[in-house]
């Protein structure tokens, strides 16, 4: 009964999205891959946003209900918690949320002035098994699409026979662009960049390697009296550059975001300049690289939304590159990897041994990490493994001291912002 029920609100609001794409006809920019799609997605809707109306699809909204929903309309925090996968709301204010969604969606597609929609969409597409892209392109298809990153191992392989059937649906976000569309990649990711011949659109791509469109370089983490600001990354296109400075994050993954909104906004006309400028408003999703000060006068790097092989590779690198007395990392399960998970897991341990002075373990499959990071020469004493966040909160207070700087990264489903909310000063 309730799957039937799911399916006919699934019809319903696809249906009523894709009528309110064709009445109102915005520009569409498409965003997918296996890490970075948030950050990527923000950091386009801050460049855009300086000279567009611009609505940026809120949230983890990137499957076949929440891509609709945010076509549909601006909807609070309060709501999207309440339809999200850990919602807590009952069944029957679920029920009464997406009946005020079809029936405010149905009075702005009929009565709603255009002028008064955005002028472009900035739409994120999840792609958790095969034929969920084609799905959501039905609804909405993109003009500009980009693909962030793949990966060795991405994240939801385990629904995939293997690294190529996840980059090949993927694919299917440039392969459905128009000749007059634009597939924007990340140069530095070969199993994207193999992919460029899968679209009939105009090519651009970012990247730090030589040899990208948009390519990034003289990347640092700005520290200020001992004190980590920000990143700072050159941005260089067509014989032209500006630096770029975004206060407040950290890590590649920031300086990559910037460099697919950048290829974006030259997309859209706009100039390095106006990018940069624009550039200074982004303001990431928590729990993405996040600065916090910490209990004890430490600070805390909150990681806690996500984490795959790539990502967590790229946390424990700005983790080694910022300053502190001592670097502790608390890393937990990677899920949705399938069959890679006990290689990519222990694959980790040489680099936390080469990065991290204390190394905290968090659920089944990390302790893979602890196991890996022992053989790589990390003393036994200066590892700890638990099964749940809950467990481990007690022993990262017990840890910490003045001038330590804390990783905290592992999947959603993991819990480790209980650990963020321990020791984080509000």
């Amino acid at each position: 009964m309730i799957n039937t029920l799911r399916n006919i609100l699934r019809w319903k609001i696809a249906t009523l999205a894709r009528l309110t794409v064709r009445r109102f006809a915005p520009g569409i920019v498409g965003v997918t891959g296996s890490v970075g799609k948030t950050s990527t997605k923000l950091a386009i809707g801050a460049v855009l946003g300086m000279s567009r109306r611009v609505r940026v699809a809120p949230g983890n909204l990137n499957n076949e209900l929440g891509l609709p929903l945010a076509i549909l309309g601006n909807w609070s925090e309060k709501d999207i918690r309440r339809v999200s996968r850990e919602g807590r709301g009952g069944i029957f204010s679920k029920g009464f949320f997406w009946c005020k969604v079809l029936i405010l969606g149905f009075f702005r597609f009929l009565f709603l002035p255009k002028r008064a929609y955005p002028e472009i969409l900035v739409l994120e597409y999840g792609a958790d098994k095969p034929g969920d892209l084609k799905e959501l392109i039905a609804i909405a298809k993109p003009s500009v699409s980009v693909i962030t990153a793949v990966g060795e191992v991405p994240v939801h392989v385990e629904f995939y026979a293997n690294q190529q059937e996840v980059a090949r649906e993927k694919a299917r976000l440039i392969e459905c662009l128009p000749s007059a569309g634009f597939a924007v990649l990340n140069f530095d990711d070969p199993t994207v960049m193999a992919l460029k011949d899968r679209t009939r659109a105009h090519l651009t791509t970012f990247g730090f390697n030589k040899g990208a469109e948009v390519e990034l370089a003289r990347f640092e983490h700005r520290v200020v009296e001992g004190e980590p600001m920000g990143i700072s990354v050159k941005i260089v296109h067509s014989g032209s550059f500006v630096p770029v400075r975004i206060e407040g994050v950290f890590g590649k993954a920031h300086a990559y975001a910037a460099g697919a909104a950048t290829a974006v906004g030259l997309i859209f006309g706009m100039n390095l300049v106006s990018i940069s400028e624009a550039l200074k408003h982004y303001v990431p999703a928590p729990g993405r690289m996040e600065l916090r000060r910490a209990v004890k006068e430490a600070l805390l790097l909150d990681d806690s939304y996500n984490a795959s092989p790539l990502s967590m590779r790229a946390a424990l690198e700005t983790l080694q590159d910022l300053p502190a007395k001592r670097r502790i990392a608390v890393l937990g399960d990677m899920l949705e990897i399938g069959s890679y998970a006990m290689q990519a897991h222990e694959a980790l341990g040489r680099p936390v041994s080469e990065s991290v002075d204390i190394l905290i373990t968090v659920g089944p499959r990390a302790r893979f990490i602890a196991d890996g990071a022992v053989r790589a020469g990390m003393e036994k004493e200066k590892v700890f493994r638990f099964d749940e966040a809950e467990e481990a909160i007690d022993t990262v207070h017990d840890l910490l001291r003045k001038g330590d700087l804390v990783l905290v990264k592992g999947s959603h489903a993991m819990h480790l912002e209980q650990i963020v909310e321990s020791i984080k000063i509000r």
